[in-house]
């Protein structure tokens, strides 16, 4: 179950349905929390919890998360101009009691959320493999938990982009493959292999994600993995 962006003010503006709409998302993502599948459905909550208290702090906002309609358009400049929908006093406060009453209920399942990415977080070690070259934007990530022999091999590469006037980084994987790690097939020789395979990056920095805790792959492991490297990374540039 998702909750649309603008679940707020779409559909009817009813006090017990947005409470039921909430609480039914709620108890899917804390079934997700309990079974330590955390993303996209943290990323979510944040979302959801930062646009609602910018909503309390502006009722402007509020206004305008309202859909608009279309009242003309002008062909020839290619403009429109809209009439908001709702100017209701009584409706603004069912939506006030809306926001009142999802703002604490999210950020209990929110706080439940970080808690759970930071125990996950704590129990991920980033290790280098092999010689670290200087150049370390790009390379791999085996990541894997401590008690398994298979590893998921993945593609990284860190790159730079402006948001706000702000100069940011995000990591992008690009799955490989997997491999069982053993006492002869070890993570060293696995590196090997793969620079024999891809020889486009002859001596690629090379990192291992080993987990000591059982959690899923795809949904918590690998992206906090990114963002634990992607960290270290930075730290050591």
């Amino acid at each position: 179950m998702k909750l649309n962006e603008d679940w707020l003010t779409h559909g009817l503006i009813d006090f017990e349905y947005k409470k039921y709409l909430l609480l039914a998302y709620m108890k899917e993502i804390e079934q997700c929390f309990e079974e330590k599948r955390l993303y996209p459905f943290l990323s979510e909550l944040v979302f959801h919890y930062n646009n609602l208290l910018r909503i309390k702090e502006n009722k402007q906002l509020l206004s305008e998360n309202f859909p608009k309609q279309l009242q003309k358009a002008d062909l020839e400049k290619l403009k429109l101009s809209y009439q908001r929908i709702v100017k209701d006093d009584e409706m603004m406060q069912v939506l006030g009691e809306i926001v009142s009453f999802a703002i604490p209920k999210i950020k209990d399942t929110l706080d439940y959320g970080v808690d759970l990415y930071e125990e996950v977080a704590r129990h991920i070690d980033i290790e280098p493999i092999g010689i670290a070259p200087l150049f370390n934007k790009e390379g791999y990530l085996f990541v894997c938990e401590s008690h398994h022999k298979e590893i998921a091999i993945y593609r990284y590469q860190i790159a730079s982009f402006r948001l706000s006037n702000e100069e940011c980084f995000g990591i992008h994987t690009e799955f490989i493959g997997r491999q069982e790690r053993n006492l002869v097939n070890t993570l060293e020789k696995i590196k090997v292999e793969i620079i024999k395979a891809h020889k486009a990056m002859p001596n690629p920095a090379t990192f291992a994600a080993i987990a000591r805790l059982h959690c899923p792959m795809e949904s918590t492991l690998l992206p906090i993995a990114k963002r634990k490297l992607m960290q270290q990374i930075e730290q050591a540039a």
